[in-house]
This record gives C-alpha cells, structure tokens and sequence, in this order.
C-alpha cells in the first residue's frame, strides 16, 4: 500500500454521517454574497507552485474527511487568485456586452455585489479576505488602479467600487435565524460541496501529501467512477493542523488545465484587527441602499442567507437541480442531466425572436449541430457544462459529453 493510499473508499453512508457534523462547523466565509460567483463555478488558483512533499502521519480518506467536518477555523486573513478556464470561446466585446446588458441600468449601482462579481466568472483576479467569526468578513476585488470591497460587519454588508465611487449598503439576516445551505466562495466551501456528490459512483483516496501556501496538507482525491462525466478528478488540500481545505482542483475527463483550481497563495489564522471590518462612505460617494437596488430594472435585491447555490449544489451532474420547480433528472450520480422544456419550438431563436439581426444564427454556429430519435438539435459546450437544445423545444444539461447528452434525448422520446 502506497505511504498514504486509502485503506477503503469512501461510500455514500460514511459521507452522511459526516454531513450533520459539517453543517454545524463554523464558517469563516467571505460575505454570501460570493454565492452566485461560486454557482458560475469561480475558482481560487495558487499563484505558487507548491514547494515540497511534507512527511506527514499516515491517513485514511475516511480520517480525512472527518478532519475536514470537525474544522472550526472562525480567524482568517489570507490572499488567493480567482480563474476560471471553462473554455468558453473568445467572444470579446459580446461577452462584455451580454454581462452588462444582464446587469440593471437606472437606479442600480454599480457597487452592488450582485452585478460587480460577475467579473470574476472569467480570466485571472487577486482577491484579499478576513474573517473574524460568523458576523465579520470582508473580500476585496484588487483591479489595476482600482478596488471593489465587500463588507459584512455586524448587523450592515457593504459594497463598496472605488472607481466609481459608489456605495452599496444592505442589511444582514437575523442572528440566529436558518440561512439554509452555505454557497461556495473559498476551497472549504467548494469542498464541502463536492463531498456531498460522494456516492457509490465515486472513488475517495488519499493521494499523498503537499504544501499550500506554506501550510503542510494531505490531498484527498475525489474520482467518478463512471463513463460519461465531464469531471475528471477533484483533489482537496486539506491542512494537517486545522482540517481547513486550503485549495480545490477540478479537472476535466479531456485533460488539461484545471477547470476549477481553488487555493490560498498566503494565509494567517491570526485574529483580524477590527478595523478591518470597519466602513464609513466616503466623501460624495453615491450610496445605494438594499431596497433602492431591489427597484432599479431587472435587479432583484441580495441579503445574506439568500440560497443562490440551488440549483448548482454539488458538482454531480445535475442532481443539484432535484426538487426546483419545473426540472427533471434523468439519470444517477455524476452522469445525472437535467431537463426541462421550455414551451418554444424550433430550437435556438433566429432573427427578431433573438433580439434582432443575426443573434440566433450566431449563437447557433457557436454549437454543434445533432439529431437522434429527438429530431435535430444544438449542443452547446464548455469542458465542465454541455447544454443540448432540441428543436422541439426541449432542454438537457449536466456536466456529461455530448454523446451522453444525445442518449438521454434520445431514451427521453
């Protein structure tokens, strides 16, 4: 047996049993609302090369999975890197243009979290975060000669754009009160997440030891046991001394750069100041309150505890879309696909059902083009998500290939 191979794989019961364990740990999240980035499935990559292999006791995956629930790190302040490598095709200013013309006009602002992180859904960012307990933590956007921050402090979350000079303020949930399922937004939440997708359909070992950040950690490496998935392997670096997952790494079954690589470049479990956390609006700075931004076109309003993970829980497949209204899974574990229909006929939209113009012919060269038992259809793909639309107005997407996209259509007529 290699010096820190798993004695067994982790199954479905042993994970379970964990879970009410890991709901319970306390969290050092930076602000919730970094919920909807981790949906668009954000990561946090190491800008240093791990330095070494750490001689660490051995460990079994079950041991390991344990330390990661009883962690209880609630004092962080740490830099990390955000990107993403979907492999999205180039699209240049359309890209931009579809993420602002997403984003509300009017009364919005542009300090609001809602809209300013959805700059990191692509390319290479620098983030900073502290956290002092369940009631401080603060992430900071670092942008060449600018910098947006995110302030949860106490009762008020702050948002705040300094090359606008605009301010958003917006007030957290009840103490006390049930928030539902935590979002993904740093390697421990990530982590906790793929856990969950931990089935009889999945293989957990130990794959040996590493260093993140300075710390010495174990790698706990989670692999699909089926044909089909997109997934390839996930591997977590679990810190030997606190249980805290310091980086996450998704690959693709295709090979390659990392999908998803979700890591501390420097990190400090000493208490914050508490000036950290502190925020007053700056001199003629356009302050925009939570309900202000809640009535400005298309924007609907962002409080701590909102459940933006649903529908995106776990990295199995689909199944994170089980019991939202209007959805259907086909399928078991991480070759689960989600379905619905949307009511329209003929596919991808052309001409002014698109918008105007060409939009549909454009948006359509950008697939390929099937058919089967279904008819004819659009597969649109990434190296993590494919999404086939039928001409018959039929939806079908999970973390699958394509082949396995155009079986479920075709077993579903």
């Amino acid at each position: 047996m290699a010096p820190y191979e798993s004695d067994g794989t982790t199954g479905a019961t042993q994970v379970d049993d964990l879970r009410s364990g890991r709901r319970k740990a306390a969290r050092y999240v930076v602000p919730v609302a970094v919920v909807g980035v981790a949906a668009a499935t954000i990561g946090l990559v190491p800008a240093l090369a791990d330095s070494g292999d750490p001689d660490l006791p051995k460990i079994t995956a079950q041991q390991l999975i344990e330390k990661i629930a009883k962690s209880d790190v609630q004092q962080l302040s740490g830099t990390v890197k955000v990107s993403t490598d979907l492999g999205l095709p180039d699209l240049g200013g359309l890209e931009s243009g579809l993420l602002s013309g997403a984003s509300p006009s009017g009364d919005g602002s542009s300090a609001d979290p809602t809209s300013k992180l959805t700059e990191l859904v692509s390319g290479t960012h620098t983030l900073r975060v502290a956290a002092d307990g369940p009631d401080r933590q603060k992430l900071s956007l670092i942008e060449s000669a600018a910098e947006y921050s995110l302030i949860h402090n106490g009762k008020d979350v702050w948002g705040y754009d300094s090359k606008s000079n605009e301010v958003y303020h917006g007030k957290a949930d009840e103490q006390g009160k049930d928030k539902g399922s935590e979002p993904p937004a740093t390697p421990k939440d990530f982590a906790d997440e793929a856990l969950k997708s931990v089935d009889d359909t999945t293989s957990v070992t130990v794959d040996g030891t590493v260093q993140v950040a300075g710390r010495d950690a174990y790698k706990l490496l989670v692999k699909p046991k089926q044909f089909g998935t997109t997934v390839g392997a996930i591997s977590i670096a679990v810190d030997a001394k606190t249980g805290l997952p310091l980086k996450f790494t998704l690959t693709p079954s295709s090979g390659g750069a990392a999908v998803v690589d979700a890591g501390f470049t420097q990190v400090s479990f000493a208490k914050p100041a508490a000036s950290t956390f502190d925020f007053t609006p700056p001199k003629g700075a356009k302050v925009t309150e939570e309900d202000q931004a809640s009535k400005a076109p298309g924007r609907g309003s962002l409080k701590p505890g909102d459940d933006f993970a649903k529908g995106a829980e776990g990295f199995k497949g689909a199944e994170g879309f089980k019991g939202d209204e209007g959805f259907d899974v086909l399928g078991k574990g991480w070759n689960s696909i989600a379905t619905f229909d949307t009511g329209s006929k003929g596919g991808v939209p052309s001409g002014s059902a698109a918008g105007g113009g060409d939009l549909g012919g454009f948006l359509g060269s950008l697939g390929d083009q099937v058919h089967g038992k279904f008819g004819k259809g659009t597969v649109f793909s990434t190296r993590l998500i494919n999404a086939l639309i039928t001409d018959d107005g039929k939806v079908y997407v999970g973390a699958v290939t394509k082949d396995a996209l155009v079986q479920a259509a075709n077993a579903a007529k």
